[in-house]
């Protein structure tokens, strides 16, 4: 059946922290009003969330059937593969600026233009892969600012592993983690192939033994939209 469409306008904002100006794609669902209060999920990769993993589609439906709350979604699009590696990747050069962007500039931008809720326990982070990794960086260090994150897939290193141990905010934090069973050999932005499993496991045994909400799941699959697209809807109903 169809459901009402929301709507998607493009936005920028200029970073002072990364020095450039920065593409927002915003879903506003059919029925908004400035009269509701909204939650946010702020999406990386987001021309590939919207495109890819139809974010619009799904939070078309379950708004439509009253499953989820009310949503604005953020996609940021990443400008090519060595922009996302450099804010992404734990290593990259802008991945600091970056998150700071994330925390101050964005989170502000949005308060000020939408309804929102201005606490942190009704903004979450999405990403795949070195999304998903930068999502998770980025609520380990602004805990108070994003309350929620949704991972699909992260490359997860010792650096990743070691953050998480050196947490001391578990409680404001709820997690949703996904992984597939066959990501044992992942081609990676570098050229190298990863085993992106093993990591996943050890990141989830060290959450699961955390005071907050977590979700997790082996999916049946490798590291490719295949499978996060329709994993999608799953992850809204449990976080929304």
């Amino acid at each position: 059946m169809e459901f009402p469409k929301g709507s998607v306008k493009e936005l920028t904002l200029y970073s002072k922290e990364l020095g450039e100006e920065m593409t927002l794609l915003i879903y506003l669902p059919a029925n908004f009003s400035p009269l509701y209060k909204y939650s946010l999920l702020i999406a990386q990769d987001g021309r590939d969330y919207f495109q890819l993993g139809r974010v619009g589609r799904v939070a078309d439906e379950l708004l439509y059937e009253r499953q989820i709350e009310n949503i604005i979604v953020v996609g940021i699009p990443y400008k090519n593969v060595a922009d996302r590696r450099r804010k992404y990747h734990p290593d990259g050069d802008q991945n600091e600026a970056y998150i700071r962007f994330l925390a101050h500039e964005l989170v502000a931008f949005l308060d000020k233009e939408f309804p929102t809720y201005h606490m942190g326990s009704t903004r979450t982070l999405i990403g795949d892969s070195l999304g998903a990794t930068v999502s998770l960086l980025t609520a380990l260090q602004y805990p108070h600012t994003f309350g929620k994150v949704l991972l699909q897939s992260p490359f997860v290193n010792e650096r990743i592993i070691d953050m998480v141990k050196d947490f001391t905010e578990p409680q404001l934090l709820q997690i949703y983690h996904v992984i597939g069973n066959q990501e044992t050999e992942v081609m990676m932005t570098n050229g190298k192939t990863g085993d992106f499993l093993q990591p996943n496991r050890e990141l989830s045994k060290l959450f699961s033994n955390m005071p907050f909400t977590y979700f997790y799941d082996e999916f049946n699959g490798n590291h490719t939209w295949t499978y996060w697209q329709p994993d999608l809807k799953r992850a809204l109903l449990t976080v929304f």
